[in-house]
């Protein structure tokens, strides 16, 4: 068959549901494979980087790579933020782009960069088919690297002049693969770790937010009641409402959290990522630390555990949930005071009337409307610290939060991914006025595809994370300021539905009669972010050392 049927015959057979796309002509004859599908959809976007982020989101979300197609040149390039995102951030992701023919030239170099070298650096494997025989091996490859621990993203470079060459060569079905399990040396060495220590406490990272960790997880904690503190990106792994969750990392050091952690003499350290901002700093004499992953240890400075138990995260949390007991010496009080004290400081800000709306409140309110398995997707900024310590999530990948890349421009594209997946789930893409222009076009996109979606804008007319840096290096406030167009017209533009936000009171309202209405739904809303210098970088030191 032609090569570029063969091409989709094993996409096809890897279970591709969606591809998003920015075609261009070196693309045409896979388009037009593509066109005789009757398993893959195709998503035109209107960026390559939303392509990618909506495709990185799906793989976050299924576990299986999602697929995204861009042509040579500008198109490829537009794809590096992409793939840096889906790589940092564990998201199994596969890109395609054409190029021009490689057996003969007719337009010299035009348009024509390295874009296999390009991605080399930004993905776990990257290949240029040089052949239509290649094709099914190269697709294979390709899915396996970037779903199998730790994922990420993968890149195969189609010329044109190949996906019109033919092939007889048959589609190769994916293989019937388990994850490793771990060695019980490694099982038993733990097990004495956690008996002996006095205050036990669990940190749960970003590789928890995967698989089947959260059920095992909650399974463990509610058998041996320890305590448990997450990273940005382990939120949701357990039920924050739960009476062992103490708090969130969402602050570098300072927070209440950090007090429990220090108070530690064993830290088991589930599904740790050197991507994210280190949530504790081992030294010598400090806390032992028993590092529980499906990859060892990356050793650094600051981390260098001494117990390490490599394999299936569940399947290791398993087999110590079956060995252990609760210990009569676990002394947990320190910790349940350190969770009484955030509770409080959180609720103070609840229901602060003040407009522009400050963020706790926001925070709040927002968590009013979203049910258990509803959907925040975030994009990057000042917002994103708040979220991260003040929004209990009770499920996994509940709050798509990246604190990898850690890019501005993913919250529309990832929400739009998330509802793609979950349907039936409420999905509300809550965005600064900077992130929200990065990708803003992608609301044509949302309004072609008739999804229900709301998309809160948090306007301060300006970069406010980086004020925030700004001040807290006691530098001047300089050169974040900038001008927003009238969202609620820009919305409509689009076609979508345009709301403005006056008092902190109508924002619950508003959500509500926006996720009932159906459609894309946008919604302006003034925040005052003047408040966090003061709360993040000293009020809650100054509490916190107090605990």
């Amino acid at each position: 068959m032609k090569a570029s049927d063969l091409f989709v015959r094993a996409l096809e057979a890897e279970g591709v549901e969606y591809l998003f796309a920015i075609p261009g002509e070196e693309n045409l004859d896979l388009l037009e494979s593509l066109r005789g599908s009757k398993k893959i959809k195709l998503v035109i976007t209107r960026h390559e980087q939303a392509a990618g982020f909506m495709a990185a989101t799906y793989g976050r979300f299924t576990g299986k790579a999602g697929v995204c197609l861009s042509t040579l040149g500008p198109g490829a390039t537009n794809l590096v933020t992409a793939a840096a995102y889906a790589q940092l951030g564990a998201m199994p992701m596969v890109m395609i782009t054409g190029q021009k023919p490689i057996k003969s030239s007719k337009q010299g170099q035009f348009q024509i960069i390295d874009v296999v070298d390009m991605m080399r650096p930004l993905t776990k494997f990257t290949k240029q088919v040089v052949s239509g025989d290649t094709i099914p091996a190269r697709i294979r490859e390709a899915f396996r690297l970037s779903q199998e621990e730790r994922p990420g993203a993968t890149h195969l470079e189609l010329p044109e002049d190949i996906a019109r060459e033919h092939s007889t060569m048959p589609v190769l079905e994916p293989s019937l693969t388990r994850r490793p399990i771990a060695e019980d040396k490694a099982i038993c060495r733990a097990v004495e770790a956690i008996q002996n220590a006095r205050k036990p406490l669990i940190l749960v990272g970003a590789g928890g937010n995967r698989k089947l960790t959260s059920k095992m997880l909650r399974q463990f904690m509610d058998k041996l009641g320890i305590p448990v503190v997450t990273t940005q990106m382990g939120k949701g792994v357990v039920d924050e409402t739960g009476p062992h969750f103490l708090g969130n990392t969402a602050l570098s050091d300072g927070d209440f959290v950090h007090r429990a952690i220090s108070a530690a003499d064993l830290i088991i350290n589930i599904g740790h990522d050197v991507v994210e901002k280190p949530p504790f700093f081992m030294r010598p004499g400090g806390p032992e630390v028993v590092h529980i992953n499906f990859n060892s240890a990356q050793v650094d400075p600051v981390y260098f555990p001494q117990i390490e138990v490599v394999g299936d995260i569940a399947n290791s949390l398993w087999q110590l949930k079956e060995r252990l007991d609760p210990q009569e010496h676990w002394s947990f009080a320190d910790f349940h005071r350190v969770r009484d004290a955030l509770q409080k400081h959180i609720n103070e800000g609840a229901r602060d009337d003040r407009f522009p709306m400050l963020p706790q409140r926001l925070v709040h309110e927002v968590r009013k409307v979203m049910p258990d398995d509803g959907v925040i997707a975030l994009d990057n900024g000042m917002y994103k610290i708040w979220f991260a310590r003040n929004y209990p999530a009770t499920h996994p990948n509940t709050v798509l939060l990246d604190n990898a890349l850690a890019s501005m421009g993913a919250g529309l594209p990832s929400a739009m991914a998330a509802k793609m997946v979950h349907p039936n789930r409420r999905v509300l893409s809550v965005c600064g006025d900077g992130g929200f222009m990065m990708n803003s076009q992608e609301l044509e996109t949302a309004v072609r595809m008739g999804l229900d979606l709301v998309v809160l804008i948090l306007r301060d007319d300006g970069y406010g994370m980086i004020k925030w840096k700004q001040s807290q290096m006691d530098f001047h406030d300089f050169g974040l300021d900038f001008h927003n167009p009238d969202f609620v017209a820009y919305a409509k533009a689009y076609g979508a539905e345009g709301h403005r936000v006056e008092s902190s009171d109508q924002l619950v309202p508003l959500v509500e009669s926006c996720f009932e209405a159906g459609g894309v739904h946008v919604i302006d809303l003034p925040v005052d972010y003047s408040q966090n210098d003061r709360i993040l970088n000293q009020e809650i030191r100054e509490l916190s050392s107090k605990v």
